[in-house]
């Protein structure tokens, strides 16, 4: 799945914190990946398709630095990553082995990818952060993830901190990290996040100018009529 231009820049726009609210009114409570943190302070609002990668607990016959060679291995998997898109992996929550390092980030910049989300911690941080990988993740550690995780496989369902992720899905991370909108809710997420974005807004000039939260937010009658009347 691609992603129109136009969609990445509306998306672009709409904060997570926003996304949850709209999505929550459908019934999805649970769609913000925990654990997944901007590595960098002040990384721009950033959005893109989920490519999935999937970690389980380490199996010492399994989890050995001879496993980076295999045909299944994160370093086939990047070469997978079509552009534009952004790798959500599946570490467990496991925070003493690091999924990635810089060299593996050196090469996502080069193909492109968007960003890197995982409720897990990456390694060679500096290096990390000197690739301009955008990392939305639980930490850092100096061990490599074969020190406490088996890396099996790309492109299926995956859990992120504590979320069902969909190949395809789409994540949108900000500061107060990474959500997903399943496909099939992100039309409904296009035409709604840009309006509730300029109420809230609204709302905020509101309380700026001294008026009281009871009736403002959420808004009754009078004040809907009054933010109506605003638009014209």
């Amino acid at each position: 799945m691609s992603l129109s231009p136009d969609a990445i820049k509306t998306l672009s726009h709409i904060t997570t914190a926003t996304i949850t609210t709209i999505l929550l009114k459908k019934g999805l409570r649970n769609i913000w990946m925990r654990g997944t943190r901007p590595l960098k302070p002040g990384l721009p609002r950033l959005v893109g398709p989920a490519f999935t990668l999937r970690f389980v607990p380490a199996r010492e016959d399994l989890a050995t630095p001879e496993s980076w060679s295999s045909p299944i291995s994160t370093r086939t998997a990047i070469e997978a990553m079509p552009e534009g898109c952004i790798a959500v992996v599946d570490a467990m929550g496991i925070s003493d082995a690091g999924i990635f390092g810089d060299i593996l980030c050196a090469r996502m910049v080069k193909r492109k990818v968007t960003a890197l989300v995982t409720d897990g911690v990456v390694r060679d941080v500096e290096g990390v952060l000197g690739t301009g990988m955008p990392v939305w993740c639980n930490g850092y550690a100096a061990p490599p993830s074969v020190a406490g995780l088996t890396f099996v496989g790309w492109g299926e369902p995956i859990g992120c901190g504590g979320v069902a992720v969909f190949p395809n899905d789409i994540v949108v991370a900000d500061q107060d990290g990474a959500v997903l909108i399943p496909q099939a809710l992100l039309d409904h997420v296009l035409s709604e996040g840009p309006e509730q974005e300029r109420m809230e807004g609204w709302i905020v000039n509101e309380v700026k100018n001294g008026a009281q939260l009871p009736g403002l937010y959420p808004m009754n009658a009078e004040t809907k009529a009054r933010y109506a009347a605003s638009k014209k």
